[in-house]
Parts: structure tokens; sequence; C-alpha cells
């Protein structure tokens, strides 16, 4: 049996999720089953017709109660997602556990950490969890401990921006 690989997608340019994403549908596309988790987005990627028409070998799941950003959010919104997210934190380890993906996305999982929601210990233990199964995880900011256990990281780092 071969262990599954951990890419990052880090840095403050644009891009990450757009990246992590794209590999989804290039291994949906091949017949391969992806779960993509949203963390901190808001609204995130939102539900239309054409992403129903992927399942069942895409999907795209999100456990905030709150359409803003977290940032956003005030004290108690952010209290109320914190529980939500760990609640998506525990779905991942569900899905690795029963290996129902060969990829899974954790897109913003490193946002996560950063506001103290997960540890690096309960990434950590996390992934380790994750068989055959690929993971990709994104976020701006990834600290020392986190690069030590992934096999690859990507750094974004955008030039030019304008919005579409």
């Amino acid at each position: 049996m071969s262990e599954g690989r951990i890419s990052i997608y880090t840095g403050e340019g644009h891009g990450k999720t757009p990246a992590a994403l794209g590999i989804g549908l290039q291994r949906a596309a091949r017949g391969e089953r992806v779960i993509v988790i949203e963390f901190m987005k808001g609204k995130g990627v939102e539900e239309s017709e054409f992403l129903k028409r992927l399942e069942p070998e895409f999907k795209i799941f999100r456990f905030e109660r709150y359409d803003i950003p977290y940032d956003q959010r005030n004290a108690e919104q952010r209290q109320q997602d914190a529980e939500s997210i760990r609640s998506g934190i525990c779905f991942a380890r569900k899905i690795l556990n029963t290996m129902e993906c060969d990829l899974l996305v954790l897109d913003e999982i490193l946002a996560v950490v950063d506001n103290d929601i997960c540890t690096v210990d309960e990434l950590r233990d996390l992934v380790t969890k994750r068989g055959e199964t690929d993971i990709v995880m994104t976020g701006i900011t990834m600290n020392d401990e986190i690069y030590t256990f992934a096999d690859e990281v990507t750094k974004v780092e955008t030039t030019k921006f304008r919005k579409f």
C-alpha cells in the first residue's frame, strides 16, 4: 500500500484555491473521487447546477454558518463558526478513515491553524490518517512544523492582479 502525498499551496498571492480546485478537476476527469472542504471562506464556491453535475466524482463541502469572511465576523459569530469548522475537521477525518476519496482538498486549512481553531498537532494527526489518499492544503501562512510533513510546497506570488 502506498502512502498518499501531501501538497501545500501557500503565500500571499492569488491563485491557491484555483490551483487546488484545478488539480481536483483534473483528477475527477480521470474518474477519481475528489472531496473539497472549504474553511474560512465565507460564501466560498456557491452551489450551482454545474457543481451538481460534477457529482459524485467531485464534491464540495462547507461547514460554516455565515457567508461573510471569517475576519469580518463578530466574536459570537467566530465562536459559532469555530465549532462548525471543528465539525468540518471531524468530517475530513471520517473521509480519510473510510477512504471515501482519492484526493482530499482542505482549502484554507492553514488559516484554521492561524486562527487557533485547530493546532498543528491536530492537523498532523489528521493528515497521518491519509492512507493512500492524496491531500492538498491551502492557506496564506504556513509555519515550519507544517512544512515538515508536506511532500510538496508551492509558494504562490502574485506580480500583477486585476479582479475579474
